[in-house]
């Protein structure tokens, strides 16, 4: 069987991110899914104006999800929301009308935070996104990882072995959801 490639959006595009260190994390807890981070700091800001001829950056993007059989997001919050650059990358995948690169790919969302409550905000607000983009997204387990910067090493490696269970259970309740909800292609 051949395995479900995987976006891997991370909401933080800060060099030393807690949020990137968790998605790396990730990406070595699930060997049955192919996953890739796909960048999205690079994407100019979504103008409908701009929709007939579209930035480079636009399209390099919505080719690399759209080639995707599902979407993993993390993400921290900001301000009780996800950050503005997530929900730019969010909004340049859904456009045009009708072409959105979201539609009916397998989704799950972790938030992380060095606060207590792991992004609780972002990781709700994001689901209401999800919704309207027609993202089936993994209900359960939920992911909030608060405190992450006392389970990382210098190296971005969980050092906490409850943690470290617990996203193994994530990562196999989130390929066994895309195995369910991946459209054949």
């Amino acid at each position: 069987m051949q395995k479900k490639k995987i976006a891997v959006i991370v909401g933080s595009l800060r060099k030393d991110s807690f949020n990137r260190k968790i998605a790396k994390a990730l990406m070595h807890l699930s060997p049955s899914l192919e996953m890739e981070i796909i960048e999205i700091g690079q994407l100019p800001l979504y103008n409908q104006d701009e929709d007939e001829n579209p930035p480079a950056a636009w399209t390099q993007f919505r080719d690399k999800v759209r080639a995707c059989d599902g979407v993993l997001f993390v993400t921290p919050e900001y301000n009780r929301s996800v950050p503005g650059v997530l929900k730019n990358a969010i909004d340049v995948g859904s456009r045009p009308y009708g072409k959105s690169v979201w539609d009916k790919k397998p989704g799950a969302v972790i938030s992380a935070s060095p606060g207590a409550i792991g992004g609780f905000g972002a990781n709700h607000h994001l689901r209401q996104s999800l919704v309207f983009l027609n993202v089936p997204c993994l209900q359960q387990p939920e992911a909030y990882i608060g405190d992450v910067a006392k389970l990382l090493d210098d190296k971005g490696n969980i050092t906490n072995e409850g943690t470290q269970k617990f996203l193994t259970t994530f990562m196999q309740a989130y390929t066994h959801w895309v195995e369910t909800n991946a459209a054949t292609k």
